[in-house]
């Protein structure tokens, strides 16, 4: 007889539970108990993975993020590209009437100096926008202890780099002048020192601020801030750096020729004893700590290329008085819109990958037509920055000459010329830019630290090169046509 009750089974070791519901056993309302707590912690604890920002590659867009068309980036880049421009406009009448200053014509060593200065807002401000504005976009600027902390240590390590590049790019000059056996002096090698830290310190520090707020501004505006801080730095930074640099040369020179060459001298080891300062705190930041131990190879390489076209800039305005009005309007422009695809292109990487990964479906080297007539965001952006090209020229060309009028003359050749020049510095920039940037990510190596001075540098070598050309094509077109 089976004297087990409904729902059990009769076994060894007892009666085990089998028809009513298991969870009920305490064994396993303490396994649910568990459970329960686990669930409700992983719902209030976010795992490490929850501040990761996942934005899809850059030819998708995520939910709730708005992919930039082309009329939106020509919307966002032509009020600061042209701002920008027309500041560069008044850097190259500035610079075309220096050279009357007497500074410039007894220490024509000076003008060697000029696209190394200059370049500094592509090595050092345009390298700090592109940072910000990367940190803005990744949303990291919400924490204002985070966003000041990092700020505070850029700004140390840009004056550190200004320094160290402002005497750097003056040793150099005073070699190239030994070199190319040009007379130099001791007094003259000083005031060269003395000029190029004195402009590169002041100078970095003034841009250095305004760039930040620019980029903070933008992020709170909703604009991004990769379309607008370069552009308006770069604008700042051309007459800001000449500004500076013939007043502090016009001042040492004083000094000098009066007997007081001790003031040079003290500002050049002011200069040095501060060096120190801005490296501790550099270096005791963590946000900057890898920029300043790694970052020296782009912003010296950089300052090399500035100071060779340097050289090239001083024999062209040798030859033709009226280039030094067009180098900082062909340069700067050039500049600013390859920045601003530079800056764009690091912030999808960081955006959507690892430092160091790329998929394999991303080449590091596109042909030509991929890089400008494919369907891709960044053939897209290249397509809107080059757009500007020649209406932006033919607005500040012809500031320039009708500002100028009477001491600046150009044939019906100039615009022709000057157009396709200035066209395909722009095209090789960007497409320059593509490569160098994806280059540099697959390597490891932040694009944000590396890329825009040797862009920038490069736009200044190309940009003086292409300028002479026009001119000796428009000389020669004069000889041709005087022969006939």
């Amino acid at each position: 007889m089976d004297n087990s009750e409904p729902g059990l089974r009769s076994g060894e070791g007892g009666n085990l539970l089998v028809d009513q519901d298991t969870s009920s056993r305490p064994s396993n309302l303490r396994k649910r108990q568990k459970h329960h707590k686990a669930k409700m912690a992983s719902d209030i604890v976010p795992s490490p993975t929850d501040s990761i920002i996942k934005i899809t590659p850059p030819s998708h867009t995520s939910e709730g993020e708005t992919k930039e068309t082309f009329f939106s980036i020509i919307y966002e880049v032509t009020l600061p590209l042209l701002l920008s421009g027309l500041a560069m406009v008044g850097a190259g009448i500035y610079l075309h009437s220096l050279q009357d200053w007497p500074v410039f014509k007894e220490v024509e060593e000076i003008i060697i100096l000029i696209p190394a200065l200059l370049g500094l807002k592509g090595n050092l401000e345009m390298t700090l926008g592109s940072r910000l504005s990367t940190e803005a976009n990744l949303g990291n600027f919400a924490n204002l202890h985070g966003q000041w902390n990092f700020i505070m240590g850029n700004l140390a390590l840009v004056q550190c780099q200004a320094i160290v590049i402002g005497l750097l790019s003056a040793v150099v000059t005073v070699g190239c002048v030994f070199i190319t056996n040009q007379e130099a002096s001791l007094n003259n090698s000083i005031l060269l020192i003395a000029c190029s830290m004195t402009t590169a310190s002041i100078a970095s520090f003034i841009l250095g601020c305004i760039t930040v707020g620019i980029v903070i501004f933008s992020a709170r505006m909703k604009i991004n801030p990769d379309n607008v801080t370069t552009p308006i730095a770069a604008s700042l930074g051309d007459i800001t750096a000449l500004v500076l640099l013939s007043y502090v040369a016009q001042a040492y020179h004083a000094a000098i020729v009066n007997g007081l060459l001790w003031m040079p001298l003290v500002a050049i080891g002011t200069f040095l004893l501060t060096t120190p300062l801005w490296v501790y705190i550099t270096m005791s930041n963590k946000c900057t700590y890898a920029v300043l131990k790694h970052g020296w190879v782009p912003i010296i390489s950089a300052m090399l290329i500035s100071t060779f076209g340097g050289l090239v800039l001083e024999h062209s305005m040798s030859q033709y008085e009226d280039l030094s009005a067009f180098q900082p309007v062909i340069n700067g422009i050039g500049g600013n819109l390859v920045s601003i695809q530079a800056s764009k292109l690091s912030t999808t990487l960081h955006k959507a990958y690892t430092l160091g990964q790329l998929p394999d479906d991303i080449p590091i080297i596109i042909s030509p037509i991929k890089a400008f007539f494919s369907s891709a965001q960044h053939a897209l952006t290249s397509r809107a920055l080059l757009s500007f090209v020649i209406p932006g020229h033919l607005i500040f060309a012809g500031v320039i000459i009708w500002f100028r009028e009477g001491s600046i003359t150009v044939s019906s050749l100039f615009y022709p010329a000057y157009l396709i020049a200035a066209t395909v510095q722009v095209a090789i920039l960007l497409y320059i830019a593509y490569i160098i940037t994806h280059w540099a990510w697959k390597r490891g190596v932040n694009p944000d630290n590396t890329t825009i001075p040797y862009l920038t540098a490069l736009g200044d070598l190309l940009g003086i090169v292409l300028l002479g050309l026009v001119y000796q094509v428009i000389e020669g077109h004069k000889n041709v046509a005087s022969e006939a």
